[in-house]
């Protein structure tokens, strides 16, 4: 005898009733490039519909989102000119976006991603220093929570950047501003039309100093619980799709909401095989429940906007 796993996929309905992982609006949160300056929507041609956005700009293009169930947005800042000071400027182009978007949307969810490649000369995430760019981060993810971001997430992948980070939010009394690290960010080909869009290729040698070798997982498993024990209260995992593993491997091993990052190299890549006729949008929902079904609590994701609008489709009758 044999069981007869066909008879779980005969039709729409039945496949429905027996699909195990599902995916939510609030399971979202949404890229943002935030540009100096006003008046600014500048499309970025690595990336399908997406676009660099100044403040005032970007709140026209966030309503419709928030209306169709956008909970979350993670900012990333596009200076004019490079200079590290801009970074923890008050006057910063992230810190000005910031209540300018918890006004427009009270409810929303913004994170504030901290590092300083988009603003350092050479493109590098650090400064040659490793314990000197933590005190530049924690200025940085200072600045931002008085700004009022609910969140803060250390990127550059120093090491102890969190306890830093943890130090100055309460050394200016912010202590309740959670940190999310991106505490398995690996050195990925998958990160070019993101490097694009914010400026921010390094313009000599690589990061895979700083950032992880893709071949190792025992080693983000290490990273991930000295994250925890510094202070970090939800764990950034990047990219995602060439990592499910490590998204498994660390939801059996820690009970902390684990994110997964589906970065701009992905995304272009799923968009190339629609636009030449060699995938449907179908696609777009396999990657996305693909990640979910591997362990992550939530998923950033330039495909945020679609999701919104079609998961219903997807998973209805």
């Amino acid at each position: 005898m044999f069981q007869r796993f066909r008879q779980r996929r005969t039709d729409r309905e039945t496949r429905l009733r027996y699909q195990e992982t599902f995916l939510a609006r609030g399971d979202f949160i949404l890229p943002l490039f935030i540009a100096e300056g006003t008046g600014v929507n500048r499309p970025i041609p690595s990336m399908k519909d997406i676009s660099r956005f100044s403040a005032d700009n970007a709140i026209p293009y966030l309503r419709p989102l928030v209306a169709g169930g956008l909970r979350s947005v993670i900012l990333f800042g596009i200076p004019d000119a490079k200079g590290l000071e801009q970074a923890y400027s008050d006057n910063g182009v992230v810190q000005q976006a910031i209540p300018r978007l918890k006004d427009a949307f009270p409810a929303l969810e913004v994170i504030a991603d901290v590092c300083i490649c988009s603003y350092s000369a050479d493109g590098q995430c650090y400064t040659g220093d490793n314990d000197r760019t933590c005190e530049l981060l924690a200025k940085i993810a200072g600045s931002y929570a008085r700004a009022g971001a609910d969140m803060v997430a250390p990127s550059d992948m120093m090491d102890g950047r969190v306890s830093y980070i943890a130090s100055e939010l309460k050394r200016i009394g912010l202590s309740g501003v959670p940190i999310v690290s991106y505490a398995a960010k690996y050195a990925s080909n998958f990160y070019g039309p993101f490097r694009d869009a914010a400026d921010s290729a390094p313009k000599h040698s690589d990061r895979k100093g700083y950032q992880m070798n893709p071949a190792n997982s025992a080693e983000a498993l290490d990273e991930i619980r000295a994250d925890i024990g510094e202070g970090a209260s939800q764990i950034i995992i990047k990219p995602a799709l060439p990592y499910l593993d490590i998204l498994c491997r660390a939801r059996s091993e820690f009970d902390v909401p684990l994110i997964g990052y589906n970065v701009s190299g992905e995304y272009a890549m799923v968009h190339a095989l629609i636009e030449k006729g060699l995938a449907s949008e179908d696609i777009i929902y396999e990657t996305l429940v693909s990640i979910k079904r591997a362990g992550a609590s939530r998923i950033i994701s330039y495909h945020t906007p679609w999701a919104l609008e079609k998961i219903d489709a997807y998973q209805s009758l």
